[in-house]
């Protein structure tokens, strides 16, 4: 999924508080990604935690019941964001628990004033880098993840490390991002390419740089999750439709102003730039539909068991 909204109608207590008040997490193996969510893109992501549940939520319940979360289980939420799928999984593991991680602290900020307002006790929040961080061994039963993989600096390292957080037999189960092309919303943006230098956008040119789609290729996720030590990985598409906006030239300017749509626009000209938010408008008014803009979107959902007999 692009990363980032637009509407600002966030009650102010639920802002962040400053970044000099979380611990930094610079010094991780992901420093770059850490420095994005903990500044542009994490603020975005942050102030507009509704828009982008609006944009992934599809992809909710096929993610959670594919994890088959029982009532008592410990669960581990890795890239959880402003913790709506925390919420969820803590919900159906209510005589358990559910700990939901991230680089960034203005989502934890807005996924712990969620779980509050919810009433929800079994729920936590830990700001942290899963590549390294120190889990408790055996220490969960499930960890999942909606679009919190494809970061990782080293994600054979990252999956060994939630590996061996979860307890022999323990289930692994995430979405990631599927074919670029595959998407509408992405096939959208094709209208900015005379405007705006569209030639760095969306997956690197070896699939293998972290990034939305650097598990594009089902092979890749197999071998990546093989060499981390899992067993009985299984890769199937998902579909699900998310509500960009209210019509063609609100999403416009949400997709524009994500942290990759305000990259390109501020390395353009003013008059490209309005040009390219009035092609991208023109190019999504196809997907208007009873006062929302709905496109589908594609996604690998991935399955994976630590097997039991795994060591340490």
């Amino acid at each position: 999924m692009l990363n980032h909204p637009t509407n600002t109608s966030v009650p102010p207590d639920t802002f962040a508080p400053p970044l000099s008040d979380f611990p930094s997490p610079l010094t991780t193996p992901n420093a770059q990604q850490a420095r994005a969510w903990n500044g542009y893109e994490g603020e975005h992501w942050a102030g507009h935690q509704e828009r982008w549940d609006a944009v992934n939520g599809g992809f909710n319940e096929p993610l959670l019941d594919a994890a088959a979360i029982g009532r008592d289980e410990r669960v581990l939420d890795i890239g959880c964001g402003a913790g709506a799928t925390t919420r969820l999984a803590a919900r159906r593991a209510a005589g358990g628990h559910a700990l939901g991680v991230d680089l960034s602290a203005p989502m934890l900020a807005r996924a712990r004033a969620g779980a509050a307002r919810e009433g929800l006790a079994n729920v936590a929040f830990e700001q942290a880098d899963a590549q390294v961080h120190a889990f408790p061994p055996d220490g969960f039963d499930v960890a999942v993840s909606r679009f919190g993989v494809m970061f990782f600096a080293d994600p054979v390292a990252a999956f060994g490390n939630i590996g061996r957080a979860l307890r022999p037999g323990g289930r692994l189960a995430f979405v990631c991002g599927a074919e670029a092309g595959d998407s509408e919303w992405f096939r959208a943006l094709a209208a900015l390419r005379p405007y705006l230098p569209m030639d760095d956008f969306g997956a690197s040119g070896d699939g293998y740089s972290p990034g939305m789609f650097s598990f594009a290729d089902p092979g890749r996720v197999r071998a990546v999750l093989s060499a981390a030590g899992f067993a009985e990985v299984a890769v199937a598409p998902a579909v699900a439709y998310g509500v960009w906006g209210r019509d063609a030239a609100d999403a416009a300017a949400f997709l524009l102003g994500s942290g990759p749509g305000r990259h390109l626009l501020a390395r353009a000209s003013a008059g490209d730039r309005a040009r390219a938010r009035a092609a991208l408008t023109e190019a999504l008014r196809r997907h208007e539909d009873g006062g929302a803009l709905r496109m589908r979107a594609t996604a690998w959902l991935v399955t994976a068991v630590r097997p039991a007999a795994a060591a340490h």
